[in-house]
């Protein structure tokens, strides 16, 4: 649970940082301005940060899987002190992950676009940025996920206690959820992607990354309602306490 309160925070910030992002460009569109504001790099490093705290959120609910199936006689692993400790890492490895970005004056400031962000051209901050954002986490939860189908066969073809197995089905399938939600980034992240491997070769079209962002934002309101379709928890809380209200105004009219 509250690993999963971790991935809501962390896309709850994304969408906040987002609409920052968007609301300056068209800010700037309006007034015709065509010149960084102040924290317009700040804009571009959080938004980096944030990306990486974000997926590799997804990437600590899928190890938390794994240990809970694979070893589940440490009970240190699975204990509310040590997931804290994971995301806290997580989150100070997030903003250290983007610190070269701002200490080589990196994120420049793109006019057409109106956006602060990394040029999109072969370079080791390029590369370094795809590596660590996407490469690590997303194979890293395949990983996890064709571990944990290949350990529960094996569970299925030797006795194993119904309680065992059945956990071990319900943390794969949780598992296979966060690859939906990994996917739906990927899928409606594609022009980025595309404008990423382009710049490796040619420069990218004129207004490039407002297309990229605004397939971004997209693909963010896509996850956050996956996400709360797929988090039973959430969901269950959230819902009782928007019955809960009509509930409560009723009695205070009678």
């Amino acid at each position: 649970m509250i690993l999963v309160t971790n991935s809501c925070f962390a896309g709850f910030i994304f969408s906040l940082l987002l609409f920052w992002v968007s609301f300056f460009t068209l800010y700037n569109d309006l007034q015709q301005i065509y010149y960084q504001d102040l924290f317009c790099n700040f804009r571009g490093y959080m938004c980096y940060v944030i990306a990486f705290a974000l997926i590799y959120s997804y990437f600590l609910q899928a190890i938390h899987s794994y240990l809970i199936v694979i070893y589940p006689t440490r009970l240190f692993w699975q204990s509310t002190k040590f997931q804290f400790f994971l995301i806290i890492l997580t989150w100070m490895a997030a903003f250290i992950f983007a610190c070269p970005y701002i200490i080589t004056n990196a994120i420049i400031y793109y006019v057409d676009d109106q956006i602060c962000q990394l040029p999109l051209n072969l370079s080791f901050l390029a590369v370094y940025n795809v590596f660590c954002i996407y490469i690590i986490p997303i194979n890293g939860i395949v990983f996890i996920y064709l571990k944990l189908i290949r350990y529960v066969r094996e569970m299925n073809k030797r006795v194993t206690l119904a309680n065992t197995l059945l956990r071990a089905k319900k943390q794969l399938k949780m598992v296979f959820r966060i690859g939906i939600i990994i996917s739906v980034f990927l899928i409606l992240g594609v022009p980025y992607t595309i404008f990423v491997f382009m710049g490796f070769i040619a420069s990218p079209p004129k207004y490039h990354f407002r297309i990229a962002v605004t397939f971004i934002e997209i693909s963010t309101v896509f996850v956050m309602i996956t996400l709360f379709k797929f988090t039973d928890p959430v969901r269950t809380s959230i819902m009782k306490r928007i019955s809960r209200r009509p509930n409560v105004v009723a009695a205070t009219i009678i």
